[in-house]
């Protein structure tokens, strides 16, 4: 991470035409610079814009953007997690149903498919979130109100599985590997899953207060042992999977709920929280086991200019965060 002196603060900006909920990097080695986000708008119609940083102009071009409408704001979206480029440019975003979009190659998106696995009734209840699976590249795995988490196998366009998985609203789900995944609840629990073993799971850790909702997860792709959740009014929790139950560290810098987090792609020990202070921070989780006295402290802060609603950690360009507030989509370097 750049030392004060060592580089100029980067930061462009894009300004959308709406207030920007949902966002992502792609993965894309040949792709840098790209990123989506969706808009939220409160009405049926609302949009997805897909955008590129031209290096040298330090804009985004209007000629290298791509739009498309999409019903409802996107609760998420997500680019392939495909670095290599073997799979098909492909895009997913969850609001009422799971959908798969292509990118083509002019930058014209096409709905590839759209995975509702409740046919027989015309109500449908939202999807709160969905992750990826960075191993197998064809499972997706969605949150529900309705308390579920629904695993798609997305090529055959088909569930693969189904779990009642808490007794409250799913928020968020995050995958720790490619038959292991973890959901957060309104219930105020951290639940674990193994595909091989669909009868059981395990909770990781619940709520002091009962019944404060858990709202993100984020799990630690450099180290599965550890993940992150955000317990609505109170600090972000770090949990080591080893020690159920009991936070190995608790981050209380924040001023104001904190909305999202974001573990760095690159490093074990960093991560990113971001919520309605404005401030995005930074920390190093290295000391966590041994916290120094008063707790830990962030090691870089950014203000925006209003709450943070979305922050994205680039995993092709580890040096760059994404983050959005209001109509704005912010790209630091780090």
């Amino acid at each position: 991470m750049a030392t004060n002196g060592e580089k100029r603060a980067e930061i462009y900006t894009y300004e959308a035409p709406w207030m920007i909920y949902a966002a992502n990097w792609s993965v894309r080695q040949d792709k840098p610079y790209r990123l989506a986000c969706g808009s939220f708008v409160e009405e049926y119609s609302n949009s997805v814009r897909i955008v590129t940083l031209d290096e040298e102009t330090g804009t985004f071009p209007e000629e290298s953007q791509s739009s498309f409408t999409h019903p409802y704001p996107c609760t998420k979206i997500l680019f392939i997690p495909d670095k290599e480029c073997t799979k098909e440019d492909l895009l997913a975003t969850t609001g009422d149903y799971l959908r798969i979009w292509q990118v083509q190659e002019d930058n014209s998106v096409e709905m590839k498919s759209l995975l509702n696995n409740n046919k027989n009734s015309e109500f449908c209840a939202p999807l709160t979130s969905f992750d990826w699976n960075e191993t197998k590249l064809q499972r997706v795995g969605t949150s529900s109100i309705d308390t579920t988490c629904t695993i798609w196998d997305i090529e055959r366009e088909c569930v693969d599985t189904q779990l009642i998985a808490h007794d409250k609203e799913v928020y968020d789900i995050a995958w720790g590997g490619p038959e292991v995944f973890a959901s957060v609840s309104a219930d105020g629990s951290v639940r674990v899953f193994d595909l091989r073993d669909k009868d059981h799971s395990t909770i990781i850790y619940e709520s002091q207060t009962p019944d404060t909702p858990l709202l993100r997860l984020g799990w630690n792709k450099q180290d599965p042992r550890y993940m992150a959740t955000i317990c609505m009014d109170s600090p972000v929790i770090v949990l080591d999977i080893r020690f159920p139950t009991l936070p190995v560290a608790e981050l209380h810098s924040h001023r104001a709920s904190v909305n999202t987090l974001a573990w760095a792609p690159h490093s074990s020990s960093h991560m990113c929280t971001a919520g309605d202070d404005s401030q995005a921070l930074i920390w190093d989780l290295s000391t966590m086991n041994q916290p120094p006295e008063g707790g830990l402290d962030p090691i870089l802060a950014y203000s925006a200019g209003a709450e943070i609603n979305q922050l994205q950690w680039s995993a092709s360009q580890p040096d760059w965060i994404a983050i959005a507030f209001r109509n704005s989509l912010q790209i630091l370097r780090v």
